[in-house]
């Protein structure tokens, strides 16, 4: 049932949330399909690095700067004293991985709706500029942030409706699996970033608590898919109203 004064036209049907998971899986297995998925990846890490800064700036820290990387790594820096002790470090590692899941949560649910759709792309190319002058410290970092930005912000201000819902829906897409896509790095105790051999978020985590890294990159993975699928179903009871 819709809303009283909602037109039909105004929501944006499952299907086309299921064809952009279709299209991305598609891309995945053909022989180019990472070179047109590469903007998508780099919007991953970006959502992975501002999980971690944000994250320690909510527990007492100071976010000093993020980096991306050609090969679609990066690395966040903060300092300072964290509340919660270890348990705080803890979460300023897993809010790396755990961002593009719960940011590409956010994006699904707001594509059901064309109005929100379109806010989603305001505020998302809105952020990606202001990390880009705040934040973002690589050469290519900040040409990728910057075009991402403006690209999206072009959508949401110059495009038709159907096209920002179904934006938004790809995006929410392209975040929520991404995890799965690299699911690999969940599983590791090292990794190598801007050229250097660096502990992974995983082993972050166990490095201050208790249980191997490979138990908190298990754990990781199972949150990452229950908001993808509690996401899904918020977008599928909107729909059904």
């Amino acid at each position: 049932m819709f809303h009283p004064g909602e037109k039909p036209s105004d929501r944006m049907e499952l299907i086309w949330l299921l064809g952009a998971g279709v299209l991305t899986f598609a891309l995945w297995q053909m022989p180019y399909g990472n070179y047109i998925l590469y903007p998508f990846t780099i919007l991953a890490t970006w959502f992975h690095e501002m999980g971690h800064g944000l994250m320690a700036v909510l527990l007492g820290g100071e976010f000093r700067q993020l980096q991306i990387f050609a090969n679609g790594s990066g690395v966040a820096q903060h300092s300072g004293a964290l509340f919660l002790g270890p348990l705080g470090r803890a979460l300023v590692a897993a809010a790396g991985p755990m961002g593009p899941p719960v940011a590409g949560a956010g994006l699904i649910v707001a594509s059901t709706q064309l109005r929100t759709a379109r806010w989603a792309l305001l505020i998302l190319g809105s952020v990606l500029l202001l990390s880009g002058l705040i934040w973002v410290r690589s050469l290519f970092g900040l040409a990728m942030v910057a075009s991402l930005g403006a690209g999206i912000l072009w959508l949401g201000l110059k495009t038709s409706g159907w096209l920002q819902g179904f934006a938004v829906q790809f995006l929410g897409v392209q975040a929520c699996i991404s995890t799965y896509h690299q699911l690999d790095y969940l599983f590791m105790n090292q990794a190598v970033i801007g050229g250097q051999l660096m502990r992974s978020d995983s082993a972050q985590i166990a490095q201050q608590l208790l249980l191997p890294y490979w138990f908190w990159g298990l754990l990781m993975a199972a949150g990452s898919f229950l908001i993808l699928l509690k996401s899904l179903r918020v977008a599928y009871r909107q729909q059904g109203q």
